[in-house]
């Protein structure tokens, strides 16, 4: 099987396991895309930078180790983005669940955004991940 293209477009960057690192992820990612020719107003970029901010926050709530930073990776590919977050915490893996009081939305509204989704275990921890596909950024 032949290996898949390079991403046309890349950003990566390890934030710390904290409420403001998630925020300051979200904000890149929206910045990011715009830059990529996602505008900030445009659905895609609200949809993808949504998913960024719940996987995020996930990172910092559910796989916060002392001492550890979570991971971004954004990729674009012929108008298809993926969203990967990675965090040192294996044993605590993702699921869909109902909602209960003010929490257990985020997943399920990564799983009513994204096309695909998925988590793939990593040592140590895990990356969560979920593809979009947008089409072609528009030329600015």
């Amino acid at each position: 099987m032949p290996d898949p293209p390079a991403p046309a477009h890349e950003f990566a960057m390890r934030f710390t396991s904290t409420p403001r690192g998630a925020r300051l992820a979200r904000r890149l990612v929206s910045h990011r895309l715009h830059e990529w020719g996602y505008a900030y107003d445009s659905a895609g970029n609200e949809a993808v930078t949504l998913i960024a901010a719940e996987l995020t926050a996930n990172a910092v709530q559910h796989g916060h180790v002392p001492g550890r930073d979570f991971h971004l990776r954004l990729t674009e590919s012929a108008g298809t983005l993926r969203v990967e977050v990675s965090d040192t915490r294996g044993e605590r893996l993702p699921e869909l669940r109902a909602p209960g009081g003010e929490s257990g939305r985020g997943l399920l509204l990564v799983e009513a955004l994204a096309d695909r989704w998925g988590v793939a275990l990593r040592h140590p921890g895990k990356t969560v991940w979920a593809r979009v596909r947008l089409g072609p950024a528009t030329e600015r």
